[in-house]
């Protein structure tokens, strides 16, 4: 993955195939955060980490869930299923989206 500030930049699309996913999709880590359409809440069982004062007081429907890291971020802190939060109105954030279609249709 595209982690740590290696190139300080989003890797070229299909970077990587080693660590595709066994669907095969890629780059699910690193690059940019991707934004998600999910409330920043908590979910059952939470247990705060690194500390409370980094997630537990952003929790509502204000801040946005973020999720798989950017190139920025230290590959020791990042992983699939660390949530990250922001404003989605912020743009000072490496964050990005994800498209998708469903693998049933024909044309795929």
């Amino acid at each position: 993955a595209n982690l740590g500030q290696r190139h300080l930049r989003p890797a070229p699309a299909g970077s990587y195939p080693a660590g595709q996913s066994p669907l095969g999709v890629r780059q699910l880590i690193g690059d940019v955060w991707e934004w998600t359409a999910s409330d920043f809440l908590p979910y059952p069982g939470f247990v705060a980490f690194p500390y409370k004062e980094y997630s537990q007081v952003f929790f509502g429907p204000e801040y946005k869930v973020l999720r798989g890291g950017s190139f920025a971020v230290d590959a020791v802190a990042c992983r699939g299923t660390f949530r990250n939060w922001d404003y989605p109105i912020r743009r000072q954030i490496f964050s990005g989206f994800r498209t998708a279609r469903s693998a049933d249709r024909g044309d795929c």
